[in-house]
């Protein structure tokens, strides 16, 4: 299921995700990603080349790869509307299928939990551990809905990564009931977003999807996302 919810992304042209083509400079699949300097010593090729190497500039480097790391970020609103009819508990097993997936492809995790009066970052841009599994048992419900709060902390945290890693590509998850008393206005979502809205009473009220609006995310229900089917 985590899977395909963080797969979800804008509609594109046909082609539009191809890889890219090799580069024109250094070969290789993508191009040399920096001057050779930079990677490794490629022995064999070294020594095929230039035989027994005696000065630096003999060795021949093996370029590093183009391909950008990925950073999740996850905001999560555990406050005291999710204990209503078992949102809070949908909301964890989809948690932890995230977590599994971000484990599996080596993406690192940026998490925020939002309750009570602020919001607090649990996990601030790291590869997944059990500590993540371990704070997501003990994760309950209470307090009002600071999830404007998580916003923006999540919003200058991202300009200030950007900063020390610029080619990282962020995407964004949020899971809400919400029910929030004034959302006012809120600025677009800075990288691919995706909200899922976890509001389970039989009487909905349907903000979330508001939310997502004003955000420029996707939206998906909670109870929706077994049936979706988007590519990678």
């Amino acid at each position: 299921m985590a899977k395909k919810v963080l797969s979800i992304r804008p509609p594109s042209a046909r082609g539009a995700d191809a890889r890219a083509a090799p580069g024109s400079l250094n070969g290789g699949r993508q191009g040399a990603a920096r001057s050779g300097a930079a990677g490794r010593i490629d022995w064999a090729a070294t020594f095929l080349l230039n035989g027994r190497p005696h000065r630096r500039e003999d060795l021949v480097m093996r370029p590093r790869s183009l391909r950008a790391s990925e950073l999740w970020l996850v905001i999560v609103d555990a406050s005291g509307s999710t204990r209503r009819h078992g949102a809070l508990s949908k909301a964890k097993g989809l948690l932890g299928e995230v977590f599994e997936q971000a484990r599996r492809q080596r993406v690192r995790l940026a998490l925020m939990q939002a309750n009570g009066t602020r919001a607090d970052w649990v996990w601030p841009g790291r590869k997944v551990s059990t500590a993540q599994q371990q704070w997501l048992a003990d994760l309950g419900a209470g307090g009002g809905t600071p999830l404007l709060d998580a916003l923006q902390q999540a919003a200058d945290w991202q300009t200030r990564r950007q900063r020390l890693k610029p080619a990282e590509q962020h995407r964004l998850l949020i899971l809400t009931d919400g029910r929030l008393r004034d959302a006012g206005a809120l600025d677009p979502s800075r990288c691919p977003a995706l909200l899922v809205d976890i509001e389970s009473s039989p009487i909905r009220l349907g903000r979330a999807r508001q939310l997502a609006e004003q955000l420029g995310a996707e939206y998906r229900h909670i109870d929706t996302l077994a049936t979706l089917n988007h590519p990678i």
